[in-house]
This record gives C-alpha cells, structure tokens and sequence, in this order.
C-alpha cells in the first residue's frame, strides 16, 4: 500500500508549525493517525512530538559556529538542507516502512529552497522511491495577502514552488483567526479571484507602461489557466480544517486503497444447517 505525506511549505512566519500541529490534532479527532518530521535545522521548539527531527543530524547553529565554513544564517540553512540531500539514509531510517503512513514534513522557509534550488525536488523525488504519495501544502499568511501588488507577489512563488517540485500543491490563507471581521470581509476576494478585476481596480496606481503590460501578463497567466486558488485556514474552525484536509486527501487519493469490507447479512443462516435431512422432513410430514 502507498504512503501519504504533506509537504509543508511556504515563507518564513506562515504558520507552518502551527498548520502541523492543528492538523495533526484534527486528525486525532477523526481517528487517524498521523506523524510529524521536522525538516527545519534553524527550529527552535514546536509543541507536538515528532518521529524525526533534522537537528539530530545538522543544526544552523554548528554550521555557523564551523570557521572552516563561514556560513551566515541564509547559508547556513541550505548547507544543512544540501547535507540532508546526502544523508537521505538518515531520513529513511528514521522514518521506517509502516503502511499506510500519513506524514506531515515541516519544512523550513528559505524560500529559495522551492523556487530555484534542487534540494527540496531532491526530497520529493526521495519520497516518491520510497512509494508516498506527495501533496505541497504551500501557506501564505493571510495577513500579508490583503493588498492586491503583495496577493499578486505570494501568487507568484506559489507558482514558482509548484513548477519547481511538479507535485499537486494545495495554496492556503493561514491566520485567518488572527483578521478583524473587516479584514476577513475583504480577503474573501482573493481566495478565488478575478485577477483581470484586480488589474483594473489598481490600474490607476501604476505609473510605469512596461510595469503595467507586465502586471497585465502575469495576472492574465493566472487568470486564463486557472492555476492558483487559496483556501482558507482558521485553527479555530473546524469544518474549515476539514475542508482544507479533504483537497489535500483527494489530492494524493488517501483511501482510495483502503480495503473495501462487505456488509454483514442480517439474517445469517446457520452454520451446520444439513439441508438433505431438512428436506426429507418436509417429505415425510
């Protein structure tokens, strides 16, 4: 049977620890299991357990300390990343074979590290050998999302990310909680939205021509091909986590290999029942 894992993307502040342990907690509640590994060197704490942490194999801070080095912070992080690439015995290790797995990897957010770099592709590619299933989950703090220039800006390394890995990605809205009722009214917008009506909206706003055609093109990629729309995810919510879990699900088919058990017959017959002896009654009486 497949393996199932969500790969937890997105910029640095997005909620993604946040998204792992909600969800995680969510599906407890539905009676499912699920795991989280820490694919972060630079984490300082989360509050949920993890089956494998990275910082048992590399941290930031040794490889900033390391003078042979020279790393800064930035650096750091994807050296620790590229080393991850290498020690992918590590990771298998720690992460066993059981069926029917269902994983959540908590990345971390260099961001640099879904447009440009191989490193996560690598890890994808990984997981893949290893038969799971992988579902970009890629989080964008809703608050940062309700001018239309920075909506257009977190679109395009969305985009970025999902060309870059080439695996199903669902786009979501974190900290929605945290918007006043106003904000909340006003974001609704963008999470399916009309991008050539955004375009007109702020027409007005952009003096330089060639910066117009090309905001024009960009928004009409979107537009025409439909390729990004964002969910909603308010930790608060329940039918609202529920919904995001049900995309991602039907995005790597979870369950679609599930055993399919038949129903028991009400009225069972019985076991030892000697049907020659029963008719030769019927004859007699």
């Amino acid at each position: 049977m497949p393996r199932y894992a969500q790969l937890v993307i997105g910029p640095a502040g997005s909620g993604k620890s946040t998204y792992c342990s909600t969800m995680v907690q969510h599906l407890q509640t539905l009676n499912r299991s699920a795991q989280v590994v820490n694919l972060d060197p630079a984490a300082e704490h989360f509050d949920y357990p993890v089956m494998a942490d990275i910082r048992e194999l590399i941290q930031v801070d040794d490889v900033m300390e390391d003078a042979s080095l020279r790393f800064g912070p930035n650096g750091g992080l994807v050296f620790c990343m590229e080393y991850l690439a290498n020690n992918f015995d590590w990771l298998g290790e720690s992460l066993g074979h059981v069926e029917d797995d269902y994983i959540l990897f908590d990345c971390p957010g260099q961001i640099e590290l879904y447009t440009h770099l191989p490193v996560m592709k690598q890890l994808v590619e990984q997981l893949q050998q290893w038969e799971f299933r992988v579902c970009g989950v890629f989080l964008v703090d809703s608050q940062f999302m309700v001018e239309s220039f920075k909506f257009i800006s977190g679109v395009m390394v969305a985009l970025s990310a999902m060309v870059s890995l080439e695996i199903p990605q669902i786009n979501i809205m974190t900290k929605m909680d945290l918007l006043s009722p106003k904000a909340k009214k006003e974001i609704e917008k963008y999470l399916d939205p009309d991008m050539y009506s955004m375009m007109e909206d702020n027409s007005d706003n952009i003096r330089s021509k060639k910066f117009k055609n090309l905001t024009k093109a960009i928004c009409g990629l979107i537009d025409d091909y439909s390729m990004v729309r964002f969910l909603p995810f308010d930790r608060t919510d329940e039918e609202g986590i529920n919904i995001v879990l049900q995309n991602i699900d039907f995005s790597i088919q979870y369950g679609e290999d599930l055993e399919f058990k038949e129903p028991k017959e009400v009225d069972e017959e019985p076991a030892n029942l000697n049907y020659d002896a029963f008719f030769q009654d019927k004859v007699d009486s």
